[in-house]
């Protein structure tokens, strides 16, 4: 990473600075130039990646330090600063470590203390596997609309319904499920749960193919019985479960994406520097210039809101679901912009499979989507920005 005067600004402590030197360092060693590179078996790559970041110690950060973590609570700068360096050089890397710490966060955050021995001292060893069951074919953005429903009986949850575009779906140990538990309409009725993977009535039933090679799933749940000491916090508080959740992982996804917007414009400046075009490097002529310079400022305005959110509820904010949004938002829409930029100044290579900036441009794409797709962080900006402004 060409640039990090970034780590000096006052949001980081010396321990935050220490963790992304360890980081950069440990990534560039284990992927060199090869971190992008096509992956013939995902699910193997994903389990080997996961328990090499377990022996580094890095997926500790994913859980509380009563646990087996480093921070007394998670601490989001730590997570973003993870996030952005395994990007820069592997996006499976990054989505290995992300999932450890969205799959298990619920967890974390709102979990009973059985839970969390029960599941967190193996999720930051990079022994367990965890998965985040939320979208739906039918309820991705719209949380209320959940279909899935878990119903009481006795000392039991049967749960029924259908869950896809699962991260780890297929390859994860335990599930936290959101399924509709029926305490009132929309919102209000939803729960979550620990599902584990070898719960009899779950069923993998399709694995699913995206552009960047990541392990996702559709789920269908036929009629699993779950004990009720597996709910995560009262019944019918799932949906505010899960956006607290999202509430400390979203700023994560911008900080992906910085990671790749940071690759992306360092492989540019080295091709518009090496490149000739007319007896001169394509450095010279001022419309790649001009690209550089763009990449380059929305570069910097992605970490400012990225790290102001995440040093906002380091803090101690009770939600930042206003900077999040932005954070996220800016970051994901100015990485897809850097990454096409980078494949332009590459010319014909920048389309070429197994080059950087096409890899980077297919990784992009699909943070514009989860955790809250890009026209969603608007009406949650938007909304949070009229109720501040109401007279």
């Amino acid at each position: 990473m060409a640039d990090t005067s970034f780590l000096s600004w006052p949001f980081f402590e010396g321990c935050h600075r220490d963790l992304a030197r360890e980081v950069s360092s440990w990534a560039a060693a284990r992927f060199a130039d090869a971190g992008f590179a096509d992956h013939d078996d995902v699910d193997a790559d994903c389990a080997e990646i996961r328990a090499a970041l377990g022996r580094a110690g890095f997926t500790r950060h994913a859980v509380p330090a009563a646990h087996g973590g480093v921070s007394e609570t998670l601490d989001v700068r730590s997570l973003c600063l993870i996030r952005e360096h395994l990007a820069y050089r592997s996006g499976l890397a990054d989505f290995v470590f992300a999932m450890q710490g969205l799959g298990s966060g619920a967890i974390s955050l709102f979990g009973t203390p059985e839970q969390r021995r029960a599941w967190l001292p193996g999720t930051g060893e990079g022994r367990l596997c965890a998965a985040f069951a939320l979208t739906e074919p039918e309820a991705g953005s719209d949380v209320a609309a959940i279909t899935t429903t878990a119903e009481l009986g006795g000392d039991h949850y049967v749960i029924k319904g259908e869950k896809t575009f699962i991260s780890n779906g297929g390859i994860a140990d335990f599930y936290v499920v959101f399924a509709r538990t029926g305490e009132a309409d929309g919102a209000r009725g939803l729960s979550a749960i620990v599902v584990p993977a070898d719960t009899p009535g779950l069923v993998i039933a399709e694995r699913i193919d995206t552009i960047a090679p990541h392990p996702l799933a559709r789920l269908q749940f036929e009629n699993c019985s779950i004990p009720v000491s597996n709910r995560i916090g009262e019944a019918g508080s799932g949906f505010k479960i899960a956006m607290g959740t999202l509430d400390v992982f979203r700023s994560t996804v911008g900080a992906a994406a910085l990671g790749f917007a940071r690759r992306a414009l360092d492989e540019a400046t080295r091709r518009a520097q090496s490149r000739k075009l007319f007896g001169r490097p394509l450095a010279d002529l001022p419309g790649v210039q001009t690209q550089l310079a763009e990449m380059a400022v929305d570069i910097d305005a992605a970490a400012l809101l990225i790290y102001r959110a995440a040093w906002t509820k380091d803090m101690g904010a009770a939600r930042v679901t206003r900077e999040a949004a932005m954070a996220k938002l800016y970051a994901t829409e100015a990485a897809q912009k850097a990454i096409d930029a980078a494949v332009q100044i590459f010319g014909g290579l920048g389309v070429t499979k197994g080059s950087v900036p096409e890899a980077l441009y297919r990784e992009i794409r699909a943070l514009r989507i989860y955790e809250g797709a890009s026209e969603v962080q608007k009406l949650v900006i938007a909304r949070a920005h009229l109720s501040e402004a109401a007279p």
